[in-house]
């Protein structure tokens, strides 16, 4: 599949693998110093972390430079701790990925000091006119073999102040003391624990309600973390997952009890209206015919993942099953698409994995190619629908029966738009949308399924924020 530029919109894919990929500025990325010479051996430690829900992947500078590799980089994902020579003043800048490119947002000054190590946390909403660099400093000294060291940061905004316990696993809070009480924006002193098997849960400040609680987690001795407390934007209730890094690698950790959830696209014109069944008794959802998505349905993952037996049944008579046990592992956390396409005769469900983050500073859309009835497509997505002199935004895009064909995410400045579909090509349309408006902070998917009939012209399906 091949990806061109058209003249109404500047495509941008979002980066899933921030933090190992490559610049692509031409200047040399800015790394961490080679180990010190005998005449230069004091050094601070610098860490960098994306913990703003709304802003989209980022690159971070320092002193006007890419730091390291750090383009791209997500939400909820830290940097490895960078060396830097101390009593030297360095500016920390952070660029978002936006259609127009690389957009200058915040920065901040640091005059390092030795042997100390810095957190510059970006926190706050572009919405909300909140972004900004946080920095925590903290001396280094040693740890007590055996032990683990933490220091926390609450950066969820729209959450008040919490109390937070780490403790033994199954310990009733009601007796434990807290380890640290924090608003938005605070941050705890060192706290220190033997090395082991905890379980980290928050509440509101004073009260026993618990609004997250990690399940068993293990901290390893000897080891020193920074957690944050970010605010949650995958599955289930719990308003906050807390962000773990140790320096050289950082994790999600979610909610114990984080559901999957996932939704059916229904795009089998000669299959009847149909229900989901799950390990052939839990029914996900029920009566989906013909060009329709459902809602996103939760359901349950036991230790963070769970293998389910998928059926697809008639929904006049469950006894006809269209698709019988097809095998799909959920992950906690993750939403999910469940794309019946083809034909009946020759049916498939191909299953994607979709992200559900919305950004401030522009729409997000996906398109998808499962009509089986038609070859390679071009893709134009222009204002006025006028393709005669535009080249198309995506092209030669397959159908394919392994794994359907998908644009993967891409950034749209608002607007209106229509989307045309033609033979790769050619600018003979084979079907459009009608006018939608794009708006920054929305998600749009468009799936490209057969017609009524096999003669037919093959049907858009529109989604999420249509």
């Amino acid at each position: 599949m091949k990806t061109n530029h058209i003249l109404a919109v500047v495509f941008i894919l979002l980066s899933l693998s921030a933090i190992t990929s490559c610049s692509g500025s031409g200047k040399e990325p800015a790394q961490a110093l080679s180990p010190p010479t005998e005449s230069q051996t004091e050094t601070a430690q610098v860490r960098v972390i994306h913990a703003s829900p709304d802003s989209p992947t980022v690159n971070v500078l320092a002193d006007g430079e890419v730091l390291g590799f750090l383009v791209g980089v997500d939400y909820q994902q830290a940097s490895e701790n960078f060396t830097f020579q101390s009593g030297s003043a360095y500016e920390f800048a952070l660029q978002t990925i936006t259609t127009d490119g690389a957009v200058d947002a915040i920065s901040t000054n640091l005059t390092t000091q030795a042997n100390f190590s810095y957190d510059i946390v970006a926190v706050g909403s572009i919405s909300s006119n909140t972004l900004e660099f946080l920095t925590l400093s903290n001396l280094d000294s040693e740890l007590a073999q055996g032990y683990v060291r933490a220091r926390m940061l609450h950066a969820a905004e729209d959450l008040g102040m919490v109390d937070i316990y780490i403790t033994a696993v199954n310990e009733d809070i009601e007796s434990a003391q807290t380890n640290a009480t924090l608003s938005y924006k605070d941050s705890s002193g060192e706290i220190e624990v033997a090395g082991g098997e905890y379980q980290i849960r928050l509440t509101p400040a004073g009260s026993l309600e618990v609004l997250f609680d990690s399940g068993p987690i293990i901290l390893p001795a000897d080891s020193e973390f920074v957690v944050l407390v970010t605010q949650n934007v995958t599955t289930g209730d719990a308003p906050v997952s807390l962000v773990i890094s140790d320096g050289n690698n950082s994790s999600v950790v979610l909610d114990k009890d984080t559901p999957a959830s996932i939704r059916i696209v229904h795009g089998v014109s000669d299959a009847p209206a149909v229900d989901m069944i799950a390990n052939n008794s839990v029914e996900i959802v029920d009566d989906v015919s013909f060009l329709s998505v459902t809602e996103y349905v939760e359901i349950a993952v036991a230790n963070n993942q769970t293998e389910y037996l998928i059926d697809v049944a008639s929904a006049a008579n469950n006894a006809t099953v269209v698709i019988n046990d097809a095998t799909i592992n959920l992950d906690a956390g993750q939403h999910y698409t469940a794309i019946a396409n083809n034909q009946l005769s020759n049916i498939d469900l191909d299953l994607a994995v979709d992200n559900v983050r919305r950004v401030a500073t522009n729409a997000k859309i996906r398109l998808f190619h499962a009509a089986s009835t038609t070859g390679d497509v071009d893709i134009y997505i222009t204002p006025d629908g006028n393709i005669a002199d535009v080249e198309p935004g995506i092209t030669d895009i397959p159908y394919l029966t392994d794994e359907l064909a998908q644009t993967g995410y891409i950034l749209l400045e608002e607007g209106d738009y229509i989307i045309s579909v033609t033979p790769a090509n050619s600018k003979d349309i084979l079907v459009e949308s009608n006018l939608f408006s794009a708006q920054n902070n929305r998600i749009y998917t468009v799936f490209v399924v057969n017609g009524e009939t096999v003669d037919s012209a093959i049907n858009l399906i529109l989604a999420d924020d249509f």
